[in-house]
């Protein structure tokens, strides 16, 4: 009977295109999940893909109160399947990240005293100064990124500063666009939160701070002291840190629900709401990532997650405040060519079949006898080059390479130029390293194998789908014995082991050190050559 009755976690998780939450019970076994999809089940918004995208085909926003109805909708699902949320002792969740929420003035008194009998949507409908949230999509705040750069002393001061170089997304910049194009929202506007913490806030019947993980992402916070930099707000907006509130580790408690969620549905009044984070830093949490490890999500295109120690920002990639311990950081790295450009290969050399594409790598050598391959079909973020470089092993460039020879220097290139990157960034690998694969690719053992071997690391593969969710919901249950020293990794020691696929070729450390030096060396000679 008292297994019945056990503590439950939630981890929720406000992604771009639904709403979706995980229970977990104290052996963090997942006990029940549910979502809402937005545009099937909240058609009156009338989204495509969970955003509008505007006629400028540059603004992206989400309707904020379709956000809030889903969190009325999802928890009406949760109750009707049964669950008991009086049994739930903590919970947690991420948002996607850099999108931002304007609340009106007099919302927090709004939020203070939400009445049981109504649902949020009813209740929240004047709460917000500006009803469509940009969105991580969105990309039309070009000039205040240039002037964010310009009073930072250049992108890349701004990226020390902040762990990124100024992007369109990032929030910083979007809040600055509001301000310059909608004056009178702005004034109207009495606190500014992330996704993240606009959810947490739903929760707490008050507004949640900003987390160090999430805040990472805006180009306003000061990645080292953790704090606000006043160079970067005052070039935002005045009196931004007002509107913005103190930032908090990753790992706090923000309070208790709030009593609507009590009444409403019953949740016990000392169950805890742990700081919400982003989508990639809950990811990070979810998939267990520890010192030395680096994920590699093999997709439309490839993305990179590191555990840092000494960041080293860029001018591509991002630095975060890492989400599971304070004292530590995470990168991300996003590579544009990625499964579009193997299945390109795939076709051309190997006739349309994965097998053929194994065979091929099986049947040449560690390191390709000197043959090195750039395979930029669309413009690459990381770096930012185009088109296809083929080279010798004397270094001359060659208009083509023998079918097989072309796979394997397809794949090294990849995986190298993976590995050159995020070193840039302050990654190394370290005894016990291991390399985390997930997405498409990751169920091809001979791609997983020269992954293996760049990296002279085993790999193993996880199962993403759930990371984000999962990820926040044992942030959940850590946040609860976080400020007496107990380490996340204490806490989620008894989840599920990812599985070994792969281990590194004897060979492979040799092969790939020399790799390193001479791929970096052609990359600067691709990347002269192609400038605009």
């Amino acid at each position: 009977m008292m297994a019945a009755l056990s503590p439950l976690h939630l981890g929720f998780d406000f992604s771009t295109q639904q709403l979706k939450v995980v229970a977990i019970d104290g052996g963090l076994n997942v006990v029940h999940q549910n979502n809402v999809q937005f545009d099937p089940e909240l058609p009156e918004f009338r989204t495509q893909g969970g955003v509008h995208l505007h006629a400028d085909r540059l603004t992206v926003t989400s309707p904020v109160l379709m956000w809030v109805k889903a969190l009325d909708l999802l928890l009406d699902k949760v109750k009707r399947a049964g669950l008991d949320f009086s049994r739930v002792r903590s919970l947690s969740g991420s948002g996607q990240q850099h999108g931002s929420v304007y609340w009106r003035t007099g919302a927090s008194e709004t939020l203070a005293r939400l009445d049981p009998d109504q649902n949020l949507y009813q209740l929240l409908q004047d709460s917000f100064s500006v009803l469509d949230s940009p969105v991580w999509m969105d990309s039309s705040s070009r000039q205040q990124c240039q002037d964010l750069q310009a009073a930072a002393g250049g992108a890349q001061r701004l990226a020390e500063i902040t762990g990124s170089r100024a992007y369109e997304r990032f929030t910083g910049n979007q809040i600055a666009k509001v301000r310059q194009t909608r004056p009178q929202d702005y004034q109207d506007t009495e606190r500014i939160s992330l996704v993240s913490s606009f959810a947490a806030s739903l929760f707490l019947g008050d507004y949640a701070a900003i987390d160090y993980s999430d805040g990472s992402g805006m180009n306003l916070l000061d990645i080292r002291t953790r704090n606000w930099s006043q160079t970067c707000l005052d070039a935002t907006a005045p009196h931004l840190d007002r509107l913005l509130g103190a930032p908090l580790p990753s790992t706090s408690i923000l309070g208790s629900v709030s009593s609507y969620f009590v009444r409403r549905y019953g949740f016990c009044e000392s169950c805890r709401v742990v700081a919400f984070t982003g989508d990639n830093p809950a990811s990070l949490a979810g998939m267990r990532l520890q010192q030395g490890d680096i994920a590699v999500s093999l997709g439309t295109s490839d993305t990179v997650f590191l555990w840092i120690q000494q960041p080293c920002p860029a001018l591509e990639g991002h630095v975060f405040c890492n989400p599971v311990d304070w004292q530590a950081y995470m990168a991300l790295l996003c590579f544009k060519n990625g499964s579009l450009t193997r299945e390109r290969i795939r076709n051309e050399c190997a006739g349309g079949s994965w097998e053929q594409f194994s065979a091929a790598l099986r049947d040449t050598p560690l390191g390709n006898n000197g043959h090195i391959g750039f395979y930029f079909d669309t413009m690459e973020i990381t770096p930012a080059a185009v088109g296809v470089h083929r080279f010798d092993p004397e270094d001359n460039e060659v208009s083509s390479l023998s079918p097989q020879v072309e796979v394997r220097a397809l794949v090294e290139g990849q995986f190298v130029s993976r590995r050159l990157h995020a070193e840039r960034l302050g990654y190394s690998i370290i005894p016990g390293t291991r390399v985390l694969a997930t997405g498409g690719a990751s169920s091809n053992k001979e791609i997983l194998q020269v992954l293996s071997d760049v990296f002279n690391a085993p790999v193993y593969t996880i199962d993403l789908s759930n990371s984000a969710c999962l990820g926040s919901a044992y942030r959940a249950v850590h946040g609860l014995v976080a400020e007496s020293g107990v380490s996340f990794f204490d806490v989620v020691k008894n989840a599920p082991e990812p599985q070994l696929v792969a281990t590194p070729h004897p060979a492979a450390q040799e092969v790939y050190g020399q790799m390193l030096k001479r791929y970096a060396r052609l990359e600067q000679r691709v990347l002269q050559e192609t400038r605009p």
